[in-house]
């Protein structure tokens, strides 16, 4: 079996609302999870840092129950993430999203958010998140309000309640 070349970021994007940004995300596991939450909830594309598991993986597409076949998806170029990246998604009318806890985040059921026409959802490695780069550049930080003291979910669990309520449109 022969590999496909891999979309630009540009065609990806081409009549994509809402895309999914893996920043780093490592564990084969949580890719293929992210893939199949993206799928079904309604997320129109995926793209990768080159830090992230690839999706073609065995456990990624065994996890992704096969949509990492379905969903459009490419990696970012090796110098293109974050700073060129990001603002070649400004320029094709995105506001960028940072799934992070931070002390300026907002919940993400925020109306100005909710009423965006084209959103980037950025998700961040286990454990360390998205680096401080990627949060200061975004538009939006958002996080998912918790109960009981939990501070944040697992990426692939977050992923799962982020497109739910992100794929809502005003």
């Amino acid at each position: 079996m022969r590999r496909k070349p891999l979309p630009t970021l540009e065609t990806i994007c081409d009549h994509a609302k809402r895309i999914v940004i893996l920043e780093n995300v490592m564990n084969p596991t949580n890719v293929g999870a992210i893939f199949r939450s993206a799928a079904a909830l309604n997320m129109d594309a995926i793209l990768l840092s080159k830090g992230c598991s690839d999706p073609l993986y065995r456990r990624s597409v065994r996890v992704s129950m096969g949509t990492v076949f379905q969903i459009p998806w490419t990696f970012l170029g090796d110098d293109t993430w974050p700073a060129d990246g990001m603002h070649r998604l400004k320029e094709l009318g995105y506001k960028n999203v940072a799934m992070a806890l931070t002390d300026r985040s907002v919940s993400i059921d925020d109306e100005a958010l909710m009423s965006e026409d084209k959103l980037a959802i950025i998700l961040g490695t286990e454990g360390d998140g998205l680096c401080q780069e990627t949060i200061d550049a975004c538009d939006y930080t958002v996080k998912i309000p918790m109960a009981h003291g939990v501070d944040s979910l697992n990426v692939a669990a977050a992923s799962a309640v982020a497109f739910w309520q992100l794929a809502k449109r005003k």
